[in-house]
């Protein structure tokens, strides 16, 4: 899933590591979510969005490219 993580966390110029520390995940939780090697759980979506306070769908983009808009 593609997401602005990164491009949010650089902007409050943050590293991976503090970012992790506010979600109260590992640094390494944070780079496999901002290379799309891995999807959050609903509840540190819910928590990303708080802290960045946009909602989940402006930081993340399940859209697939198949076309079903559903």
């Amino acid at each position: 899933m593609k997401n602005r993580l990164k491009v949010l966390r650089a902007e409050r110029d943050w590293s991976q590591a503090e970012l992790g520390g506010r979600l109260g995940v590992s640094r390494q939780a944070v780079n496999a979510i901002e290379t799309g090697k891995y999807d959050p759980s609903l509840p540190l979506a819910f928590k990303l969005g708080r802290l960045f306070d946009l909602r989940i769908e402006e930081i993340f983009d399940d859209q697939t490219g198949t076309g079903d808009d559903r």
